[in-house]
Parts: structure tokens; sequence; C-alpha cells
């Protein structure tokens, strides 16, 4: 009986070594990520543990600016960007450090597919109802040359100067529909979920749904998940699993997004008896991305091109992540 127990003892001294030793070994990943609708595959890789389930453990670091996600992942303090790091930003950074990211996912919305990324944010007692109702009116939008550049280029689609008829305000997310309810900007060109903010508040109403969509391209993605490839090539293995982790997430969200919804209140401005109000995104998987989607994001890249932000055209196909980059 002593022998038993003696090896039982040392059965179980053995098991637990070798549960300590395989939760020493999972893989420290960090992030950097925005708190915008785009983002709801990450949300839900974190709230169903996938990561863990994967041996991963997240460090996972918020911001308000869409640049600070890339400078983390050009300056190494972060290895990937979930769904909804700023897609334009990645292309001019990649133009500027050729090599450093691949893009595996595209977030955004569409006119066609009815699924809402982005709104001309006005108060409502506003009579705008559209861009070229903004001469000699303030608009603002994101932080950063992203969403400058594009507010810029559809302001010119609408037949007015960007430099002479329109002041554009870059104004930090939390602020967008406070800013418009007081009058510090006629408008506000505004990612989910701050429209459905607006309009849930009662004090701000969308004067356009998807005006990037109908200006640029149907549907439009200026989100991406992004890998860097630093991280890749240090460790190919875990950047295969991240890849594979928000493939199944965004499988997730796409399949029932009802079922998430409550999760929306724990991770962006979105008060949880309003998350009902919340748009949709539209979201595509590395494994699911077509033709249509990667002609989407060249529109947006090549617009950066004519407002001279990029100084050569560029190809989005150079950054897309293929099966041989894993």
């Amino acid at each position: 009986m002593k022998r038993i127990v003696m090896t039982l003892l040392s059965t179980g001294v053995l098991l637990a070594g070798s549960l300590a030793t395989a939760q020493d070994k999972k893989e420290k990943v960090t992030a950097s990520w925005l708190p915008i609708m785009q983002t709801m595959a990450y949300y839900v890789a974190l709230e169903e543990k996938l990561f863990e389930k994967a041996g991963i453990e997240i460090e996972s670091v918020k911001f308000q600016n869409p640049n600070q996600i890339i400078d983390s992942l050009i300056s190494g303090q972060a290895d990937f960007g979930p769904p909804g790091a700023a897609a334009g930003i990645t292309i001019l950074a990649e133009s500027r450090y050729p090599g450093t990211f691949k893009v595996f996912g595209l977030q955004g919305g569409g006119i066609k597919v009815g699924l809402i990324n982005d709104g001309l944010i006005v108060s409502n007692d506003s009579t705008i109802t559209s861009f070229k109702d903004l001469k000699g009116k303030s608009i603002g939008t994101l932080p950063g040359i992203q969403w400058k550049t594009i507010t810029r280029h559809i302001i010119r689609k609408n037949g007015l100067d960007p430099d002479k008829d329109v002041r554009i305000n870059e104004i930090a997310v939390p602020m967008h529909v406070p800013s418009v309810v007081a009058g510090t900007v006629s408008a506000t060109l505004s990612l989910e979920p701050v429209g459905s903010i607006a309009v849930a508040s009662k004090e701000a109403k969308r004067a356009m749904i998807n005006p990037v969509a109908a200006f640029i391209a149907d549907p439009f993605y200026s989100g991406v998940s992004v890998l860097s490839t630093k991280f890749m090539k240090e460790r190919p293995a875990v950047a295969k699993k991240v890849v594979a982790v928000l493939d199944e997430a965004t499988r997730l969200v796409n399949a029932d997004f009802d079922k998430y919804r409550p999760i929306i209140a724990k991770y962006t401005a979105i008060p949880a008896n309003q998350v009902h109000l919340v748009a949709q995104p539209y979201l595509r998987p590395y494994k699911e991305l077509n033709d249509t989607d990667i002609k989407s994001y060249q529109a947006l890249v090549d617009v950066f091109h004519k407002e001279g932000v990029l100084k050569e055209p560029f190809d989005v196909r150079k950054v897309m992540l293929k099966s041989a980059d894993m």
C-alpha cells in the first residue's frame, strides 16, 4: 500500500510539473488596438479565450490614435495590430519602411452589403445633409493622416477646396459626438460606434451613412489586421496561431453578431443599455479575402497617392499575407 501511495504521489508531482511547464511555455504577444467596432473579432477572441487556448498570453494595449498602433509595430513595442488597425497608415509606413508589415484581414462596411462603417455626423438641428453643405464650415475627423486624407479627398470630390472652403479638425474618438453637440465643429466624419452613440444620445444624427463607400470604394475598408514581419520571422509558429485565432473569432462574429453584442460595452464607449443600436461591421478574415476585397483596399491606397501623401503608386498585394509567408 505504501508503495502505491508513493507512486501516486510521484505521479501527481510529475503531472503538476508538466502543467507548470506547459503554462510557462505560453507565448507572450503584444497587441495594439483601437476601441472601435472594426476591432470586434479581437474582443470576441479575448472573451472566448481563443488566444489562451492557442497557448498565447496577450498583452493588450489600447490606443485612441490610429497612428500610435502603427508606430508601436514599427518600434517593436507590439507584435500585431488586431482588426481595426489603420489600413492607409499601414501602407504609408510600409512605403517608408519596406518589408515591415503583412496584412491578413480587412474591416469596414459597405452600401451593397448593408453594413455601416462610417457616417457624417451632425447635430439634430443641423441643415447639413452632405459634404457639399460644408462650405465655410468645419468638420472633425479621427486623429492622424489616414482620416485627414480621406476627408480631404471626399471634400474635393464634392466640389470644395479642403484648404480654403472647409476647416478640418482632428478630434479624439470619444470627443466626436460632444464636439458636434457643443458646436465646436459643424460635423464629423466618424467610424462606428460613433454614429450609433450619436443616434442613441438623441442629440445628434447621421447626415450620411457610409459616405466613404459612396466616394471611394464599395465595400470600403479602413481597417486591417496586421502582423509585423519582425514578429513573423522571430516566432513564425506563434504568428500563424494569431492569424488562425482571429480568423476563428471573425467567423464567430459573422455567424452570430447578436450573441456577442453585450461585450461591446466592455471595450468601446457604447453603454450596455445601448449596444442593441450598434451597427454590425463588415469583417473579412484572411481565408476569405478575394479580388473584390483587394481592389477595394487598393482604391483607398490610390487616394493617398492622388492626395500627394504617398509619393509613388503602391500595389497592396505586396503587403497581403500569403500562405508562403507562413
